[in-house]
């Protein structure tokens, strides 16, 4: 028998699960110098591929943490969609339309393995390894006068382990132990197709620098280019059964015409559109698949989780600062829920209709496909073009900064306030901070004498050469990137009564 508690750690914060979401997590808390313990029960970092792409405002992020580079460098970028399967070939360049908006048009091949061990490969050099081998057991809440603190049983290795932490963050994926324990709704469907994922060497005619829409005449299929001589992912609705490896590939050699080698790795699986009923519960968060899951088709599924713990993090970071109070922490469900809930009403729905298998559905696509292929280049040569590259790239996700149904204050009737600042080659620098800044685009600002002293600035900058900032404003800019609010300047000043009613509603401490 037991005769001794368990030894005990004390943390800021406790992050459960080692994914892309959780590592991020602890990278950001580690770079904001908040005490931060990363733990999960598998041996190390995962060794399948699973997610692979990372969309423009994720390389955003990462150029902010430094490892962008990393990225570009051993990834293999897609800068458009190649049609196949109708009557004339046809193609879509969303990077072209992502020019001058982001300085990484595009998206980036960079499978969920390597993304993992860049991330706590780079935790571990700064002294914030991973405690693998060890799995949440338990957890309570413990009540502390208004700032109530999470203990945690873990089984580690060497036996139990107690961890006692302000916060909690569940990243522990769409079976999430946490989310389980708070009794959380998971709401959503379950696709009744068997969703398909090979990796596969020598596919035919896949480009290295695009993804591949292919049209059979019942099924529907896509191809990422992971490298060269035809090295791509394969994904496809296969039909109500469950396929083996070798039936459903069968299947997509005879419909599809993929031709192909060698197989690395294959899975066949239900797909789920869920969210949970709250992202937060006192002291307890969920982000990345413990929030929401989705289909991995868009290639939003791990990038809407990286850029949820991104969000917390540093909301987090803030208050253990003394910069927010501790409801600003309410911030997190209000802006990162909606998000979750739109990436299920418009892409996976549109998904699991689109690529349904049977000969009706492919003959509607088919018409479709051609329509498309004419209609595409047109709409994207409007001003229509640039915004859906940026849905898909998600750096045109918009924070409401007031809940809906309120009257826009002044300091939030900027159509920039609520997006993530346009990132320039001359404020490139300064976003790497993290921190709260003040931003002017084209004129000068006095520091106006109530912004407290953690917000840096004011920061002078061209103007922006797309026209998106007004160059009379002076723009708070919060550690995310986002435009937090705008006031206008007069002879150099902004009025007081702007600046407290802004830095009110997001609940600074002065």
């Amino acid at each position: 028998m037991r005769t001794q508690e368990p030894p005990l750690r004390e943390t800021e914060v406790l992050v459960v699960g080692a994914g892309p979401t959780g590592l991020m997590a602890g990278l950001v808390l580690a770079r904001r110098n908040v005490s931060a313990l990363v733990i999960d029960p598998k041996p190390g970092p995962t060794r399948e591929s699973r997610a692979i792409v990372i969309q423009a405002r994720s390389m955003e992020i990462l150029d902010q943490l430094g490892l962008a580079r990393t990225v570009l460098e051993s990834g293999q970028s897609a800068l458009g969609v190649r049609l196949r399967g109708g009557r004339a070939a046809a193609g879509i360049e969303f990077a072209t339309q992502q020019q001058g908006w982001t300085p990484f048009p595009g998206a980036q091949m960079f499978e969920q393995n390597r993304t993992e061990t860049l991330l706590g490969e780079t935790l571990a050099a700064e002294g914030r390894p991973v405690l693998f081998g060890h799995g949440l057991v338990s957890f309570e809440v413990q009540p502390a006068g208004g700032d109530d603190r999470v203990q945690a049983l873990v089984e580690g290795p060497d036996g139990p382990l107690r961890i006692r932490a302000r916060w909690l963050i569940g990243a522990d994926g769409a079976s999430s132990p946490v989310r389980h324990q708070l009794g959380l709704g998971f709401d959503g469907v379950t696709d009744d197709a068997t969703f398909c994922v090979a990796d596969l060497h020598g596919v035919e005619g896949a480009p290295s620098d695009a993804l591949s829409v292919r049209f059979g005449q019942e099924r529907f299929a896509l191809l990422f280019p992971l490298g060269p001589h035809g090295h791509a992912r394969l994904i496809w609705l296969h039909g109500d059964a469950e396929p083996d490896q070798e039936q459903a590939l069968a299947g997509a050699w005879e419909d599809l015409g993929i031709r192909y080698e060698r197989v690395d790795w294959f899975s066949a699986y239900r797909v789920h559109h869920r969210v949970a009923s709250t992202f937060r519960a006192g002291p307890v968060f969920l982000a990345g698949d413990a929030a929401h899951v989705h289909s991995p088709v868009g290639g939003q599924g791990m990038n809407t989780g990286l850029q949820d713990a991104h969000h917390l993090a540093n909301l987090l970071a803030e208050v253990a600062d003394g910069h927010l109070d501790h409801a600003a922490l309410d911030r997190y469900q209000d802006e990162r829920r909606p998000v979750a809930l739109t990436l299920i009403r418009a892409t996976d729905r549109a998904f699991g209709a689109i690529a349904r298998p049977g000969r009706r559905s492919a003959l509607l696509r088919r018409r479709g496909r051609d329509v498309l292929a004419v209609l595409a280049p047109r709409l994207l040569r409007t001003s229509f073009g640039p915004y859906a590259a940026g849905l898909l790239g998600q750096y045109r996700i918009r924070y409401h900064p007031v809940p809906k149904g309120q009257a826009t204050p002044r300091w939030a009737r900027d159509r920039a306030v609520g997006l993530r600042l346009p990132p320039t080659e001359a404020n490139a620098a300064a976003l790497r901070a993290m921190a709260w800044q003040l931003h002017t685009y084209g004129c000068g600002a006095d520091r106006p004498a109530a912004a407290p002293g953690w917000i840096e600035g004011p920061l002078p900058f061209p103007p922006d050469p797309l026209g998106r900032l007004q160059r009379d404003h002076l723009y708070l800019v919060r550690p995310d990137g986002y435009v937090a609010a705008s006031w206008p300047v007069h002879a150099g000043a902004v009025a007081t009564v702007d600046i407290d009613a802004a830095l009110t509603a997001y609940g600074a401490i002065r």
